[in-house]
């Protein structure tokens, strides 16, 4: 385990902190299928820039949780990408 996971599981003992994460999870989820989803097809952000015509900067943004991307933007992404978007709704 790394250290990010050691404080994280100390830090997931508190149940406000909990509720809070749990509540951003999905964010965290479509954010890390972004990066990996970028990192498979060997593009850099840049390279992502240029195939989409998002500039570069709001790529990072959107890595970093610092965006909040429409489907249309998720769906320009995943085409760039030569991949398919794909959203479920599944049972908790």
């Amino acid at each position: 385990m790394n250290e990010f996971d050691i404080l994280l599981n100390e830090q997931l003992q508190d149940e406000e902190f909990r509720k809070e994460y749990e509540a951003m999870k999905p964010e965290f989820v479509i954010i890390q299928a972004m990066i990996d989803a970028r990192k498979k097809s060997g593009l850099t952000q840049k390279e992502l820039s240029n195939r989409t015509g998002i500039a570069q900067g709001d790529i990072s943004k959107l890595e970093n949780g610092n965006g909040n991307p429409s489907i249309k933007t998720l769906q320009k992404l995943a085409e760039a990408m030569n991949m398919t978007l794909k959203l479920e709704f599944v049972p908790k």
